[in-house]
């Protein structure tokens, strides 16, 4: 026998935790049905003989997010021409290039195998697949409607990709020309600034105060290095580790969404994904107040997702969806109107699904606007680091031919 550390759910919807001894994994999900607690997840303990055996397995890359499309497309189609989970989970596992994803699946096979039901199954690789993956499995699960299920969930992450697409092709070209800047300017302090410098002391002449302060930064840079260099790894360090911690991740969040320029697209994109994420979850028929826990999970941006949680405590004492989602101020009145037709006529999923095509279309106009807004910025900084180079080296070099030709 061996031990395992479980999480689930009873009766009552209070989360129950703690090791047991059992046969299987399969074998302490039924035990614990029969007990009245809904298993999320189960582990075995770690022993010395595992991790020997997880660290002689030569693991894959990490799982790239077409994989997951990929994988619940497949699943979809096996589905709906009848092909048992396990059958179909085993035939994938073996045709799989990432063999991080061929162990993610053989290990799916071991737990459907032993009894273990399959949204349990994939809770266990939360990396991979999200918490709002495997509460739409499981409802799909529930109902008969696996194939259905992995439709909802291939289509959701297909838009999740298709925006990244768009935001990473839309940053691509300022990032570029900011990298060749910054790469630019530390060349120039480094290697050209000093050889002017050296030029400048043989002639003994009065420099000006543009050319004393590029030589004095260029000094900084050829001396201190060191410096800044451990000043950019130490605030990395601990930007992360500021990061990682609640408070300052919801602080961030808070921050992006007010940036300048991409401020505005940042909070489109999460108002979008609400959106979808509600259309999937109401449409799976999962309850008001859970499928706002899940959407919080899932958003992206802890600003948001504390007022979404502000509006799953609502709607547990009695409030309207629409009262909720007016009190966030986070929807625009066109968004607003459509929950309220939504609430009132039962069809929430089919009118989220239309905001969240109204702020696709947002996002993508402001992306072209933001290119377009980015480029004379762009300009101005290219502009001014010239005009400093010529102020502070080639007007001197001017001066001293002067000085030498007279």
């Amino acid at each position: 026998m061996a031990t395992y550390t479980f999480t689930g759910q009873n009766a009552a919807g209070a989360k129950v935790a703690g090791q047991r001894e059992s046969t299987s994994t399969g074998a302490l999900a039924r035990e614990l049905k029969t007990e009245g607690v809904l298993p999320l997840s189960i582990e075995e303990q770690d022993t010395p003989q595992n991790k020997q055996q997880i660290s002689a397995k030569k693991r894959g890359t990490k799982i790239r997010a077409n994989e997951i499309i990929l994988f619940s497309h497949q699943m979809r189609t096996l589905m709906k021409a009848g092909i048992s989970v396990v059958h179909a989970i085993r035939g994938l596992a073996d045709s799989q290039a990432n063999p991080e994803m061929g162990y993610i699946l053989k290990g799916l096979t071991t737990q459907l195998e032993s009894g273990q039901d399959f949204a349990t199954s994939l809770g266990r690789y939360p990396k991979t697949f999200s918490n709002l993956y495997v509460s739409v499995i499981h409802l799909g699960e529930n109902t008969g409607r696996l194939d259905e299920a992995f439709g909802q969930i291939a289509h959701y992450l297909e838009l999740e990709e298709e925006t990244s697409k768009r935001i990473k092709s839309a940053t691509r070209y300022p990032m570029f020309v900011i990298g060749a800047i910054g790469i630019a300017m530390v060349i120039m302090n480094i290697f050209v600034i000093p050889t002017f410098s050296e030029v400048f002391k043989k002639f003994d002449a009065e420099l000006p105060w543009q050319t004393q302060m590029l030589i004095g930064v260029s000094n900084f840079f050829v001396n201190y290095w060191w410096l800044l260099l451990l000043a950019g790894i130490s605030a990395v360090y601990f930007g992360r580790q500021y990061l990682a911690k609640p408070a300052g991740r919801y602080q961030w969040d808070k921050i992006k969404l007010k940036t300048p320029i991409v401020g505005s697209i940042f909070e489109r994109i999460v108002l979008g994904r609400f959106c979808q994420t509600f259309a999937i979850v109401s449409r799976a028929g999962l309850p008001v107040n859970t499928s706002l826990n899940i959407i919080a999970r899932v958003l992206g941006n802890e600003f948001l997702a504390a007022k979404v949680l502000t509006m799953r405590d609502g709607v547990e004492r009695g409030v309207s969806i629409l009262q909720t989602a007016r009190d966030s101020q986070m929807f625009t009145p066109t968004v607003l109107q459509m929950i309220s037709v939504g609430e009132e006529t039962g069809s929430m999923s089919e009118l989220l699904e239309q905001a969240a095509g109204f702020y696709e279309e947002e996002v993508d106009y402001q992306l072209k606007g933001m290119t377009e807004a980015i480029e004379p910025i762009l300009i101005i900084a290219i502009g001014g680091m010239v005009l400093v180079l010529a102020l502070g080296v080639f007007l001197p070099l001017w001066d001293l031919s002067g000085v030498a030709n007279s």
